[in-house]
């Protein structure tokens, strides 16, 4: 693009974007990608981020500002996005980001903190379902979901020459479990994930949560891998690995078995089966993968001192983060947003064709 006059300059670009009404430029946003995806009938990962370098740093002990990002798990792309002024504000900004969004038939997936009466009966209010997680916020009900599931687990796992538990073994009946280890990044992961579909336990527990009808436990061991001066994998066996954690405090504790076992507990409203459960839960942590780690390692949104400006900003970086993603969709053979950023520069026709062109609707 031809600049007569140059680059413009921050203060310029600043001005330019304060100028702009940040609930229009969402609604032109939204309009613009709900073109393309759809929020019905999908899965949908909720989430806040912070926009570190946007606080007063003269003010001791000031928090920085966030946003609310809203993704279409199954791509990645962003759908909506709603300013916050702190972490506190999260309960209250994601009843304003469903109330914007048409999410029929959709499953929404939020962290612990999102795991309030109100949201859910808004949710089912809207026609859309959950799966929630349950932490130490919710105390009475995340101590009642782990103990039923690790005595599910136990029982499952008796010797058939045991006497077990008749009722543990009727509820056995609609119990399932799956283990699998993979390698990610510099470390190993062990991930064991239980259900139950449940049928009126919760309502002993919270009679103001009548829509649950799937409890889950995801236990989680990560071992860090490790390699000689040679650099042959001496990575310690799971075995090994929880013996030597327990000599040391378990830093996760509050929410698990302990030693080492990370266990998360989980409620949905729809009758879920292992494998979907744990698919969700694991595509709801692309919204920190996927777009989190994106904005702040490549488009360096954590170093922006932006303030007057930040929401608009931040926005303008989804419009550039979804162009990108959908040149991904089509290009199976670049993995990396760099990539991508890189052929943009070198080829116009490719830049011409995702932003001045129309793109084709995913549904």
């Amino acid at each position: 693009m031809e600049l007569k006059n140059g680059i413009p300059s921050v203060s310029t670009v600043s001005r330019m974007l304060c100028s702009i009404d940040e609930e229009l430029f969402l609604y032109q946003f939204m309009e613009w990608i709900g073109e393309i995806v759809d929020s019905k009938n999908t899965h949908l990962a909720i989430d806040g981020k912070a926009l570190c370098a946007s606080s007063e740093k003269a003010k001791e002990g000031s928090r920085p500002p966030m946003v609310m990002n809203v993704i279409e798990a199954e791509t990645g792309l962003v759908i909506a996005q709603l300013p916050m002024e702190n972490k506190e504000n999260e309960i209250t900004t994601i009843p304003k980001a469903l109330t914007i969004l048409n999410i029929s038939g959709s499953t929404i997936t939020i962290d612990a903190i999102g795991t309030q009466t109100a949201i859910m009966d808004q949710i089912h209010r809207q026609g859309g379902h959950f799966v929630l997680t349950v932490k130490e916020n919710q105390h009475d009900a995340c101590k009642a979901i782990h103990e039923m599931m690790n005595r599910l687990y136990e029982e499952n796992h008796k010797k058939t020459d045991q006497v077990k538990d008749a009722v543990l073994q009727e509820m056995l009946k609609d119990y399932e479990e799956w283990s699998g280890t993979e390698r990610n990044r510099e470390r190993y992961e062990y991930r064991t994930n239980l259900v139950y579909k449940d049928n009126g336990f919760m309502q002993n527990v919270r009679r103001d949560w009548p829509y649950v009808r799937t409890i889950g436990q995801t236990r989680q061991i990560r071992v860090p891998v490790k390699k000689d001066k040679e650099g042959n994998d001496i990575t310690p066996s799971k075995k090994e690995y929880l013996e030597e954690a327990k000599k040391y405090p378990d830093p996760v504790g509050k929410e698990g078995a302990g030693h080492g076992i990370q266990c998360t507990a989980m409620i949905s409203d729809r009758l879920l089966d292992v494998e979907e459960m744990g698919k969700i839960k694991r595509a709801h942590w692309s919204i920190e993968n996927r777009l989190h780690h994106v904005l702040d390692d490549t488009f360096r949104e954590d170093r922006s001192p932006a303030k007057k400006s930040r929401n608009n900003l931040a926005l303008i970086r989804k419009f550039a983060y979804n162009i990108l993603r959908l040149a991904m969709m089509n290009m199976p053979q670049i993995k990396l947003v760099t990539e991508v950023m890189d052929l943009f520069c070198d080829d116009k026709a490719i830049m011409k064709k995702y932003i001045f062109d129309k793109i084709d609707s995913l549904y």
